[in-house]
């Protein structure tokens, strides 16, 4: 089996500074050695990081036009959390920073989810889950 060591998502935005902002409020804080102009390393957890890259910069990596996360959904950036209670507070914080919900709430009653785009339209799910209240059929 392959053993992945650190997870970096990395996503185009607009304004740095202005994605920064937002997800400081969110919660989330950024590691200073790999932040510049250009780009900022968001720190989701324990090994694991999304580097948030200015359009110029993140175009240097690829081929492709960059797409247009207002217009069309390329992937959905998933986080589990330790409660529902998290799940809320991450999410009340994204839509008090200018984030705002693209689909109703999910609720399984053992899996809950939430979700959030953010100012560039990147998709973000947050969602707690009590695997043992997870059904077995």
């Amino acid at each position: 089996m392959t053993k992945i060591n650190q997870i970096f998502i990395n996503l185009p935005v607009k304004d740095l500074n202005r994605s920064i902002e937002f997800f400081t409020k969110v919660g989330f804080t950024f590691n200073a050695q790999f932040t510049d102009e250009n780009a900022t390393c968001m720190i989701i957890g324990e090994n694991m990081f999304a580097m948030l890259l200015t359009e110029k910069y993140f175009s240097t990596f690829i081929t492709k036009p960059i797409a247009d996360a207002k217009k069309a959904t390329e992937v959905i950036t998933a986080l589990s959390v330790s409660s529902r209670d998290e799940v809320e507070s991450i999410i009340e914080k994204a839509f008090a920073a200018g984030g705002k919900q693209y689909k109703d709430p999910i609720d399984y009653g053992w899996m809950y989810n939430r979700n959030f785009e953010d100012l560039d339209g990147h998709q973000w799910e947050i969602f707690y889950m009590d695997m043992s209240a997870m059904p077995t059929e």
